[in-house]
């Protein structure tokens, strides 16, 4: 993690009055995460709350993620892969109660996130928030509906806890020109030991495609902008490492395009280290935990200048990629970055930071 994010808010939350105190240092906390993303699901909310927990067990805490596999569930529209709580709110109350933690977080806005604050306004519980992914801005590209009715939503949503944490600088200072109060930074960290330049060693990855290799890792779906990285006109191959609604789609419509599938641990991690560039097409996440496991792999990036890349990338000691609003500009730019940089700019991040600034953001449950 930068310094500068944690020296920001080193040991301080908010407790009720709004203030700011310090919590005992190597206090045990019963934290309770509510998440309508969980495993099966292969994205950066899961991947983010599955590290957390490990991390936040490992320092000593107790941690109950509450996740759709405990209720009832129907898919969401569009992403049958992805099942939803129905009418979750009584076993959740059961849990919550059963569990008796000392914090609540909410990590999603879905029927869990919501039930979960209904729980909490009811008793007079504090809770905190995330903001971790723009589906305001998803939903307005599926359905061209102004993506600003769908923040006013969001905004009451959040406000009504006591602090969203948001990965990066440049989202809390959106998100605070929308009306968010209480936004507080968390930034993310990367496996260093899983993703790391030597796991491709002895791997070829891509047999019998030109260099060079410009790859895409990630969930294959509308809002990742992925059609931007296909169309362009670049040499060597275009790989793209992943699985989601769009890929039948795109296959068909960009026959030239290697498409690997959805790959996992180590030939996920050598899936980044033996590409040459790593692109990230997208304009609405808002972070981008791939762009940590590619440098971290000593894989350059192309990105867009926007929430996310601009963040990441910020300050790096060396070549570790470019970004341009043409992104075959940033693309072959790229190609020459460094390895070395690209490492030990992701070695400025790490699980144990981003776990111990969570804990800093937390408040206190104290019933009314």
């Amino acid at each position: 993690m930068p310094d500068s994010a944690l020296d920001r808010t080193a040991g301080l939350v908010i407790d009720a009055s709004g203030t700011q105190s310090t919590l005992p240092a190597g206090e045990v906390r019963r934290i309770a995460i509510i998440s309508d993303a969980w495993m099966p699901q292969v994205n950066g909310v899961v991947r983010t709350i599955a590290t957390l927990t490990r991390e936040l067990r490992a320092m000593g805490h107790v941690v109950e993620v509450i996740a759709p596999d405990r209720f009832r569930t129907v898919p969401c529209p569009t992403y049958p892969d992805i099942r939803l709580a129905l009418k979750p709110f009584r076993r959740l109350r059961r849990d919550i109660e059963a569990f008796a933690p000392d914090h609540i977080h909410i990590a999603t806005e879905g029927p869990l996130g919501i039930a979960g604050a209904r729980l909490a306004r009811r008793r007079g519980w504090q809770f905190t928030t995330c903001f971790a992914t723009k589906f305001p801005d998803y939903i307005a590209a599926r359905t061209g509906l102004p993506a600003s009715w769908f923040y006013a939503w969001l905004r009451r949503f959040h406000n009504r806890g006591f602090g969203t944490m948001v990965a990066t600088a440049s989202l809390g200072n959106e998100l605070q020109g929308r009306g968010f109060r209480e936004v507080r930074p968390w930034t993310r960290g990367v496996d260093l030991a899983a993703f790391t330049p030597d796991v491709a060693d002895g791997k070829d990855m891509y047999p019998g495609l030109a260099r060079p290799i410009f790859a895409y890792v990630g969930r294959v779906a509308v809002e990742k902008n992925i059609e931007a990285f296909l169309r362009l006109d670049l040499p060597g191959s275009k790989v793209v490492v992943g699985d989601g609604p769009q890929r039948a789609g795109l296959e068909k419509a960009y026959p030239g395009v290697h498409f690997t599938g959805a790959r996992f641990g180590a030939e996920l991690a050598a899936s980044y280290a033996a590409a040459d560039v790593f692109v990230f097409p997208s304009l609405t996440d808002t972070f981008g935990l791939v762009l940590l496991e590619a440098l971290a792999c000593g894989t350059p990036v192309a990105a867009y200048p926007v929430t996310g890349p601009r963040d990441v990338l910020a300050n790096p000691a060396g070549h570790i990629g470019a970004m341009d609003d043409d992104l075959r500009a940033a693309c072959l730019a790229a190609l020459a970055g460094d390895q070395l940089a690209c490492r030990a700019h992701a070695e400025r991040f790490s699980w144990r930071a981003c776990a111990e600034l969570f804990l800093q953001n937390l408040v206190r449950l104290r019933e009314a």
